[in-house]
């Protein structure tokens, strides 16, 4: 095989796992190509023959992954996202490993899903994005969050929420594929794979290949005003989906456009922008192929729908 391998050595989990995963993913005949990056390069010229490669490892945190997909959305080029960011989240929402042997293992099965991303238009340039994207508290999360990170890791998201707990109150239009919605909250949020932070599912039944953006409209004034809404995403995990309560509206749309008033700031994918509102994002269904763990429950019942099978076959009822 031929692994294109991009890492960017500003992720923020620094070490030799990309180079313990090489060195376990190398058999006679093989041949990787590491490219290094800063992100002072261009993705796309680090990218440039990647036709010729039989895939892609993107080794660094959500943002670098993201960004590779979308320099080659469309392109049908397998995508192995290398988790060596702060919080990985791509990585925890396709349940894929996180050791460089279990990636080198999955890396060789080269065993692959379709999902979508999103794009985002802001200020007349175009970015992609695959986890969401949104405005309001969670790119103020973000922004005080980037100086903690080398320190808190994943925490550092937690500190940065409860450091502001009265954030801007807005007024929200949304552009749902032509329909117009008005909400009042702290923040709008599209919505592609759904799991955050600890593995919290933030909605129910969140589809990353259905071809729809989850909108988000946190209704809240406070942080106080979360918690009922952070205990129901606590019991999703066991199983029990309880109401989102009155303090989260979503709808779905394939096309979005958000205005705000006040304007507030934009983030996408855990990276502040430092641009406000209004934006523009649409999703691109299908548009990239990355490679997943067949050994994984959660991947299992995919390719099991993706080949007209019942996923819940042969299960037990509390499962």
């Amino acid at each position: 095989m031929r692994l294109l391998v991009i890492n960017n050595l500003r992720a923020g989990s620094q070490g030799t796992a990309i180079y313990d995963f090489i060195r376990s993913f190398s058999s006679d005949g093989d041949e990787v190509v590491l490219r290094p990056s800063d992100t002072t390069t261009p993705f796309e010229a680090l990218l440039h023959d990647a036709s010729s490669f039989d895939a892609v490892v993107a080794s660094g945190g959500d943002g670098t992954v993201t960004s590779i997909c979308y320099a080659l959305r469309g392109s049908g080029i397998p995508i192995l996202p290398f988790p060596s960011g702060t919080a990985n989240l791509l990585t925890q929402n396709i349940d894929g490993p996180t050791e460089p042997v279990a990636l080198a293992r999955i890396a060789r099965e080269c065993r692959t899903l379709d999902f979508d991303l999103g794009e985002l238009e802001l200020e007349g340039t175009k970015h992609g994005f695959g986890i969401m994207a949104g405005a309001g508290y969670d790119a103020r999360i973000m922004e005080d969050a980037v100086k903690l990170k080398p320190t808190l890791r994943e925490s550092a998201y937690l500190f940065a929420a409860l450091s502001t707990p009265n954030p801007t109150f807005a007024h929200f239009t949304l552009d749902l594929d032509g329909k117009t919605v008005e909400e009042d909250g702290i923040v709008v949020l599209l919505v592609n794979f759904g799991r955050i932070m600890f593995d919290i599912p933030f909605t129910h039944a969140n589809d990353p290949r259905d071809g729809l953006f989850e909108v988000a409209v946190i209704r809240s004034r406070n942080t106080m005003q979360l918690v009922p809404v952070m205990l129901s995403t606590l019991l999703d995990r066991e199983g029990r989906f309880p109401s989102r309560t009155d303090n989260v509206a979503v709808y779905h749309a394939r096309e979005v456009t958000v205005s705000a008033e006040p304007a507030l700031t934009i983030q996408y994918d855990g990276e502040p922008t430092g641009i406000n509102t209004p934006f523009t994002a649409r999703i691109l269904h299908g548009a990239t192929r990355l490679i997943v763990d067949a050994s994984s429950h959660k991947v299992q019942r995919m390719l099991a729908e993706d080949a007209g099978e019942d996923p819940d076959e042969g299960e037990s009822p509390d499962r």
